[in-house]
C-alpha cells in the first residue's frame, strides 16, 4: 500500500470500511458460497459476515467445523468471539434481530437491541443540552441521522416498538424547547405560543425546572404534539 507516497508492505488486508474491502471479500469467499450452495444449505453473507441456517445443533456443529477448515485453506481464521452455533433468535445479523411467530412457522425481523441502543445514544448526543446548539441546528442533524437510520431499517416489522422510540425522541425535543427557558415567565410564553390555554400553560411551567417531567407533561405534549415535529421534518421511525 502507499502511505505518504511511500510503498509499504501490508500484512492485515485492506482497511475496514473501504470500498475495496467488500469486493475482495466477495472474490476470496466465492469458494465458500459455492460450497454452501452445492450442499443445498440456506445461508446469507455480506462481506465476511455469514450466517448458515440448519435445522439442528448437530448439523450446525458439523457445518461450523467444515467452515473452519475451509477458511483455513483460504488462509483465513474464523473469529471465535464473533462466531457461534446458536438459534437464529439469539443472533443478530447486520443490525437486525429475528424471532418466530405462529408456532415457529413465520420468522420476523426488527432492529437489534444493540442497534436501538446505538440509535438512542446518538439521539442523546445530538439533543444534548451541553452541546449549546440552536434548535434549528439540532433539527437539521436529527433529520439527517433519522432518515439514514430509517432507510437502513425499513424492513423492520416492529411498529409498536419504534413508536415508543418516536415518542421518546419527541420528548427529548420538547425538553430542548422548554429548557431554553430557564428564567422568568419565558416557559409560560413558549407554551402559550402554540395556543395552549393559560391554565394549562401555567400548570406545565410551574415546575419547569424538573425538565424531563415538564417535557412529558400533558400540557407540553398538547403545545408541541407529534404533528408539530412532523411539520419540522422529523421522520417517524414507526412509519416505515
Amino acid at each position: 500500500m502507499l502511505a505518504s507516497g511511500v510503498l509499504m508492505e501490508r500484512h492485515d488486508g485492506t482497511p475496514q470500511g473501504g470500498p475495496l474491502s467488500p469486493l475482495l471479500a466477495n472474490v476470496l469467499l466465492d469458494r465458500v458460497d459455492q460450497e454452501l450452495e452445492q450442499r443445498g444449505l440456506a445461508f446469507v453473507r455480506y462481506a465476511d459476515d455469514c450466517n448458515v441456517y440448519v435445522e439442528s445443533k448437530r448439523a450446525a456443529d458439523r457445518i461450523m467445523e467444515g467452515l473452519i477448515g475451509l477458511y483455513a485453506e483460504l488462509k483465513l481464521q474464523i473469529n471465535p468471539a464473533r462466531s457461534a452455533v446458536a438459534p437464529v433468535v439469539d443472533r443478530a445479523f447486520l443490525g437486525y434481530r429475528f424471532w418466530r411467530v405462529e408456532r415457529g412457522r413465520i420468522v420476523k425481523r426488527g432492529a437489534s437491541l444493540k442497534a436501538l441502543a446505538t440509535l438512542k445514544a446518538r439521539v442523546r448526543e445530538i439533543t444534548a443540552r451541553s452541546r449549546g446548539w440552536g434548535f434549528s441546528a439540532v433539527l437539521r442533524d436529527l433529520r439527517s441521522y433519522l432518515r439514514g437510520w430509517k432507510a437502513y431499517f425499513r424492513l423492520a416489522e416492529t411498529p409498536s416498538e419504534l413508536a415508543k422510540v418516536d415518542g421518546w425522541i419527541r420528548r427529548r425535543l420538547r425538553l430542548l424547547r422548554v429548557i431554553q427557558c430557564k428564567h422568568g415567565p419565558t416557559p409560560y410564553r413558549v407554551l402559550r405560543a402554540p395556543g395552549l390555554s393559560q391554565r394549562a400553560a401555567a400548570s406545565a411551567a410551574r415546575h419547569c425546572r424538573r425538565w424531563w417531567s415538564t417535557a412529558g407533561h400533558p400540557a407540553t405534549q398538547t403545545a408541541f404534539p407529534a404533528s408539530y415535529f412532523d411539520g419540522l421534518g422529523i421522520p417517524r421511525l414507526s412509519a416505515l
